[in-house]
């Protein structure tokens, strides 16, 4: 169990070997930098003036569909695929037809390059290909292979994955909206995951003729208002209940509602883009019907522009905040506790997670106090800070972020004996394991361990910043758990093995009254009770 636990709880940087990831990876290359409009939330901007025009337009109910799945379409795969290939892959000569906005090469596309719809196909045929070398995206469009092994295309694009720059205003790409595809993908490795941070690509039947950033290009001659550019940002109303759906489907809608979808090319309505996969499961895919146009509203992102001609966002967008690590939730922090501190400027442009049995109190030039005590820091990056409370604080304090030499944020923070959350994974699953260490569905009267933060002080404040070793740190307030509101035996709660100080493990039993189905976890350390918590399915 100690390994699955270290595995996930990795990525959160909380294991010694941890790391946060910033932005979605293909073979080992970040697709486009973390402050990249395609990796920028979105939910808490404005809505579009002529989002309830535009939605009007497209159908209100009309519903979103996968344009990816598993097994065959006509003989095909269904969806875009792509394919990773190392620099040395030799590069053939393409002639385009549209050749003044296309970038020349020649392209690394190998002999089995998979195309959309499958070799005999007469669609869109996308070539999506990733150098994993260099860091570069090439995506060729209507792609064709003569009988001499010659290439001919409707267009192509090559797309530096580090760089915010955008193609040349009114250029089109292998999509017609002049962006990049690899990145607005539904991939099935990310929704296993737990979660997609980057927008997806969506097509509507007519749009207008005109674009707006990021965008490069339109495909129209529609030239009223009530039809949306190309360009547009779409996102899921925030007020959808998802507990509806499988965890699948819910990884999708979530990042909807706060990544949003750009409108991308001309196509059916609501049709989402993803990449093909013998692991989808189709009937899950399939709950996405559920979701009509009038469930989407339009989003103005014009404030998030830096320049014209660059893909990179404004970060400052979302008000700077101290949020517990686990739960996400904004309020008074404990000692102890895990947080997560937002804002720009806050650190280095790459993160860099801490390492080593004790952490640091400065990563890559960052430094958190909290009153007159240095945090000690899990990661650092330009948007987010991981550190953990020190013991010993109480009541309100000021909590400076300094970067570089320079202070950068600065926040009153409150403080309270205990802040306890248990951490959530994939939005809707807590991070949790069985007895015998599986996950999924559990039992009643079978064992569970959670994982959560904010239990406040411990009879060992010494392992602050720490791994635990030897003697296991216990919380000095009692702590109880609820699953849907029955209150389960809590066989052990402190310290876990392996983990840092400042990571509470909960054993609990589940409740032979306990319902069957998803249902929720609650926890309460001292006289402070968790907000609404992640869900377990119960049998």
């Amino acid at each position: 169990m100690r390994i699955q636990i270290l595995a996930r709880l990795a990525l959160l940087g909380l294991a010694s070997a941890g790391a946060l990831a910033t932005a979605q990876e293909i073979g080992g290359c970040k697709i486009y930098p973390p402050a990249h409009i395609w990796n920028t939330r979105v939910d808490r901007l404005p809505l579009h003036p002529l989002s309830d025009i535009w939605i009007a337009t497209v159908g209100p109910d009309r519903t979103l569909r996968a344009d990816f799945g598993s097994g065959l379409f006509n003989g095909g795969p269904i969806g875009i695929p792509f394919l990773t290939i190392p620099g040395n892959q030799p590069r053939v000569p393409v002639s385009f037809e549209f050749n003044s906005e296309s970038d020349p090469g020649p392209y690394p596309i190998p002999p089995d390059a998979p195309i959309e719809g499958g070799a005999q196909s007469s669609g869109d045929r996308h070539i999506l290909l990733v150098d994993r070398d260099a860091c570069r995206l090439y995506e060729i469009y209507a792609a064709y292979q003569g009988a001499d092994g010659a290439w001919r295309a409707g267009s192509g694009a090559i797309f530096d994955l580090n760089s915010y720059s955008l193609r040349p205003k009114g250029w089109t790409s292998a999509d017609a909206a002049g962006l990049p595809i690899l990145p607005g993908l539904v991939r099935y490795d990310e929704v296993a995951s737990g979660e997609i941070r980057h927008a997806l690509r969506f097509t509507v039947p007519q749009t207008q003729r005109a674009y707006v950033w990021p965008a490069r290009h339109f495909a129209s001659r529609l030239t009223e208002p009530k039809y949306p550019p190309m360009g547009a940002w779409f996102r899921l109303r925030a007020g959808m209940d998802l507990t509806r759906f499988s965890t699948e489907t819910q990884v999708i809608l979530r990042a909807l509602q706060r990544y949003g979808m750009i409108l991308a090319d001309n196509g059916s309505s609501w049709y989402i883009s993803g990449a093909p996969d013998e692991r989808w499961r189709n009937d899950r895919l399939r709950e996405l019907l559920t979701i009509r146009g009038s469930d989407l509203e339009a989003v103005d992102v014009s404030s998030l522009q830096i320049g014209e001609d660059s893909a990179q966002a404004r970060q400052d967008m979302h008000p700077p905040a101290v949020r517990n690590a686990a739960s996400g939730e904004a309020g008074p922090v404990s000692p102890g506790e895990i947080v997560s501190i937002f804002g720009t400027g806050l650190g280095p442009r790459e993160g860099l997670a801490a390492g080593g049995a004790a952490l640091p109190a400065e990563l890559g030039g960052t430094s958190v106090r909290i009153g007159e005590e240095k945090a000690a820091l899990l990661y650092a990056s330009e948007a987010q800070v991981n550190a953990i409370v020190p013991y010993g604080l109480a009541g309100a304090a000021p909590l400076v972020v300094t970067y570089g030499g320079a202070e950068v944020l600065r926040v009153n923070v409150a403080m309270a004996p205990t802040a306890p959350a248990v951490f959530v994974y994939a939005d809707s699953l807590a991070v949790s394991w069985n007895q015998d260490g599986s996950t999924g569905a559990t039992a009643r009267g079978s064992i569970l361990s959670l994982l959560a933060t904010g239990e406040g002080a411990t009879t060992r404040p010494e392992l602050y910043g720490r791994i635990v070793e030897g003697e296991l740190p216990r919380p000095l307030a009692p702590v109880r758990a609820w699953i849907a509101g029955v209150e389960a035996e809590v066989l052990y709660a402190g310290g876990a093995p392996g983990l840092r100080a400042g990571v509470l493990q909960i054993n609990v039993r589940i409740p032979d009254r306990a319902p069957v189905g998803l249902q929720a976890i609650t926890i309460r350390a001292g006289n402070y009770v968790s907000p609404p918590g992640p869900r377990i399915l119960v049998k």
